[in-house]
C-alpha cells in the first residue's frame, strides 16, 4: 500500500516519508491507534485504509488536534495550514466550501471508517490527560513542537510504550524546533526506553527493551 495524499496537505510530504511510515505502522499491525496532531487528515486516512487491510473492522483510530486557529495555541510551533497551489485553495474554498484544517472537512475525508474513528478537539496539553491509553498500542506524535508540549505529550503516553506498544515520534531532528529532540532525548533516558532514529533523522521510535 502506497501513502496517498487526497489533494490536502500533509506533513509527510516528502517523497518517501509517508511509504516509509505506513511500513512502520503495518510491522506493528496496532488495533487501536492514536494520532497526535491530525493536521489535514491525510496520515489519519492511510493509517485507517492500512489498519482496515489487515484488521477488517476490527480496528480504532483516535485522532488528536486543535483544528482551528485561535489565540491559545499561538506559542505553538504547528504546521502552516495555508495551501501554496491555488487549485486546492479554489476547490475547498467554492467547491467543497470547507476549510480543510476543520474538524468537519477531517471527518468527511474519514467517512469511509465512521465506526472506526474517534476525533478530539482540544490542545494536547490538557486532552491527553483524560484519554485511556490502556487500549492503545501505536501512538504517532506529531502535535506541537514546543519543549514542554512534547514532554507533556510523551509522559501521557507512557503507559503505551509500558505495556509494549510504540510511540513514533515525528520531527525529531527539525531545526527549527529542537525542544522535539530534547524532550524526546530526556524522556527516553529517565525511562530507559529503547529509541531508534530512523529514515534520515526524521523519526524517533520508542518502545521497551
Amino acid at each position: 500500500m502506497k501513502y496517498k495524499k487526497y489533494f490536502r496537505k500533509t506533513s509527510l510530504k516528502q517523497k518517501g516519508d509517508g511509504d516509509f511510515f505506513l511500513n512502520e505502522v503495518r510491522i506493528k499491525k496496532p488495533k487501536c491507534f492514536l494520532e497526535v496532531g491530525v493536521f489535514h487528515g491525510v496520515t489519519a486516512r492511510n493509517v485507517c485504509e492500512l489498519l482496515y487491510k489487515i484488521h477488517g473492522g476490527e480496528f480504532r483510530y483516535i485522532g488528536l488536534d486543535i483544528f482551528e486557529k485561535n489565540d491559545e495555541n499561538k506559542s505553538e510551533i504547528i504546521p502552516n495550514t495555508n495551501f501554496s497551489n491555488p487549485f486546492k485553495k479554489i476547490y475547498f474554498e467554492y467547491i467543497k466550501k470547507q476549510d480543510p484544517y476543520s474538524i468537519e472537512a477531517v471527518r468527511d475525508l474519514l467517512k469511509k471508517f465512521n465506526k472506526n474513528v474517534d476525533l478530539i478537539t482540544g490542545n494536547s496539553n490538557k486532552i491527553l490527560k483524560k484519554i485511556n491509553m490502556s487500549k492503545i498500542d501505536y501512538v504517532f506524535l506529531d502535535g506541537g513542537h514546543d519543549y514542554d508540549t512534547v514532554k507533556n505529550d510523551l509522559n501521557n503516553c507512557i503507559e503505551v510504550v509500558n505495556k509494549s506498544g510504540t510511540i513514533l515520534c515525528d520531527d525529531y531532528n527539525l531545526s527549527y524546533a529542537p525542544g522535539v529532540k530534547k524532550a524526546i532525548d530526556e524522556f527516553v533516558k529517565n525511562n530507559n526506553f529503547k529509541c531508534e532514529i530512523l529514515h534520515n533523522s526524521r523519526f524517533a521510535k520508542i518502545e521497551k527493551y
